[in-house]
């Protein structure tokens, strides 16, 4: 947090200098200080977003903590499945031989893990089997010789629901693992039974500009929560610098997908994003219409998918409010399927 602090220190002091300069009429050095201002800003604007995201992860880790010193008792198996060439670690939590007959696969976000998840994964498997991964270069699946790529990592998720030797599975994903959920049910329609998409997108431009302009390096990330947990949990720690630049250069790179692929999804969605997210609000309505919510003639016609947008929560805190989230989610898988 010092180290973040510092940052912003420095950029405002560069932001002030640079006023300065342009005051003074240096012809010479205007087109420079223009430029170091417009940074300066765009820089600012990421900080601030991300001291938010370092605060709530904070939070997010101590409630893991917490939760693994009083005894995680849903966890029932930890263990890794090979998938062409991945070592990919999963877990299973909750009770294989009780509860929903739908087990739930659970995809967590960019630069996060299995723990991350904090209290939520507890929650839900508290009424049904959960299979959660680690992601390609996450927690304790290191990353190949290979760039990253949200493609592929759906593809690596569904090989290896399909390996472990589940036919059909529930699929909840956040943020990342949110646009994981979405293609799988574009490209595996037969594996996944309903989605749940927790401020998830199909195309970058559903975030706001300033977070699309300034992605996560490392020196943004130092003596962050998510820089921590990746020493505690990875396998290879020094791979922290290759990883985040492997995550830099897949969120540059992804584009989206086609609107026509996402309404070719079939699985019910329940769509989930906070009233302070990082999806911006028209976006995620955009979305909705687009899996067959909000038809004309509203409470007349049955919908397949649902909306619901979490008061007083943001992108950073939304996937730990298992006191909204569960009742939510649990109703929605737990409802028979649409005729």
């Amino acid at each position: 947090m010092k180290s973040i602090m510092s940052k912003i220190t420095e950029l405002f002091s560069l932001k002030s200098l640079a006023g300065r300069e342009g005051r003074d009429g240096q012809s010479d050095q205007s087109r420079r200080t223009r430029s170091l201002a417009l940074m300066s800003w765009r820089a600012l604007i990421f900080l601030a977003i991300l001291v938010v995201a370092t605060l709530t992860a904070q939070n997010i880790v101590q409630a893991a903590t917490a939760a693994t010193a009083a005894g995680d008792s849903s966890l029932v198996k930890s263990s890794y499945v090979d998938v062409g060439g991945l070592h990919m670690y999963y877990e299973i939590h909750g009770a294989i031989h009780g509860g929903a007959d739908t087990p739930l696969v659970l995809l967590h976000g960019g630069f996060g893990n299995i723990p991350s998840w904090g209290p939520t994964l507890n929650a839900l498997a508290q009424s049904r089997e959960v299979i959660a991964f680690e992601l390609e270069g996450h927690g304790r699946t290191t990353d190949l010789d290979r760039p990253l790529s949200w493609e592929q990592m759906t593809d690596d998720v569904a090989a290896a629901v399909k390996k472990l030797g589940f036919d059909q599975v529930d699929v909840m994903g956040y943020s990342l693992g949110g646009v994981m959920a979405l293609r799988m049910g574009v490209k595996y329609p037969s594996l996944v039974r309903k989605l749940v998409v927790v401020s998830g997108l199909y195309s970058p431009a559903g975030y706001y500009p300033a977070i699309n302009a300034n992605w996560p390096t490392v020196q943004t990330l130092a003596g962050t929560p998510m820089e921590r947990e990746y020493a505690q949990h990875a396998l290879n720690p020094s791979r922290w610098p290759i990883f985040v630049g492997k995550m830099d250069q897949a969120l540059k790179d992804f584009k989206g997908w086609p609107e026509s692929e996402v309404r070719s999804i079939k699985a019910p969605t329940l769509l989930v994003f906070g009233d302070n997210d990082a999806v911006r609000p028209e976006y995620e309505v955009q979305l909705f219409r687009m899996l067959g919510g909000d038809k004309a003639m509203g409470g007349f016609t049955p919908l397949v998918s649902q909306m619901a947008v979490l008061p007083g929560t943001t992108h950073f805190s939304i996937f730990v409010r298992a006191d909204l989230l569960i009742p939510l989610v649990n109703p929605f898988l737990d409802a028979p399927m649409p005729k």
